[in-house]
């Protein structure tokens, strides 16, 4: 299937189209994602590629509209780039056996899954921190704040590499990040669906529509720096499936100088 070709005009015209349509069956049933991925079915749309030719960027983002799931804004990996910091630092040493090691995996596999906010640790010790002075957002480890439930964990991660600061801190530095998001959200539609179940189907309706434009990096570093934004690793001996920005329901809206609710 080729994609179709909107200006942004006839994309907000068939986006209200939708809306009128009311309830929608989902066409991807049993997939977490499938309220975007039936909303792009609609639109004729592969994986979010929004086709409008002469113009800027647009991203596509949907979610349910109460939903407590976090939105992936991005996928960046951590400075320093070279070092391959999540497979080469973090996963070796710091990583815990996977759930599966022995069973699906080898023995040997390990597991490095966080998702980290700057509000407070996590039960393994890891936050974020903003460095204004440095123009860094960085991953900071506190061996001191490690759950008692950790305490084998915390041994071999003793053994490992000892249990002082990460060194050196995996980081984005705030250009880098406002760059990635630049390219991927400089501008965005938002839409979000109300949900109900008839018979075992679940069912869609595409209710609010919100036009994002002029994405700030002011607003970006603030959001992490209120908890909004969290940082996700999420890897395992075997493949790491990226590192991810991820923002809580509803709040990419705060992200953008220009809100526009779509009528």
């Amino acid at each position: 299937m080729i994609d179709n070709i909107y200006t942004k005009e006839s994309l907000i015209s068939k986006l209200n189209e939708i809306r009128s349509m009311g309830w929608i069956s989902n066409t991807r049933p049993g997939n977490s994602g499938g309220v975007g991925n039936t909303l792009e079915d609609l639109l004729g749309l592969k994986e979010n590629n929004l086709p409008i030719p002469n113009a800027a960027e647009w991203e596509l983002k949907c979610q349910r509209s109460k939903t407590n799931s976090l939105i992936t804004l991005f996928h960046m990996e951590p400075s320093p780039t070279a070092l391959k910091f999540v497979p080469n630092m973090l996963l070796p040493n710091y990583g815990w056996k996977h759930k599966e090691a022995g069973l699906k995996y080898p023995k040997t596999e390990k597991s490095f899954r966080q998702t980290i906010s700057s509000l407070s640790k996590s039960d393994r010790g890891f936050t974020v921190v903003v460095d204004k002075n440095q123009q860094k957002v960085m991953i900071s480890f506190d061996s001191k704040s490690v759950d008692s439930r950790h305490k084998n964990w915390l041994t071999e991660v003793k053994i490992n590499i000892g249990l002082n600061e990460l060194l050196p801190q995996p980081y984005w530095g705030f250009q880098d990040l406002y760059h990635k998001a630049g390219t991927k959200l400089h501008n965005c539609f938002f839409v979000l669906a109300d949900t109900k179940k008839e018979e075992s189907k679940e069912f869609f309706y595409y209710s609010k529509i919100f036009k994002l434009s002029m994405f700030s990096l002011t607003k970006f570093i603030t959001a992490i720096e209120q908890g909004l934004i969290l940082i996700d690793f999420d890897a395992r001996t075997g493949h790491n499936h990226g590192t991810k920005f991820r923002i809580r329901n509803k709040r990419i809206i705060d992200l953008y100088e220009s809100v526009e609710e779509i009528i």
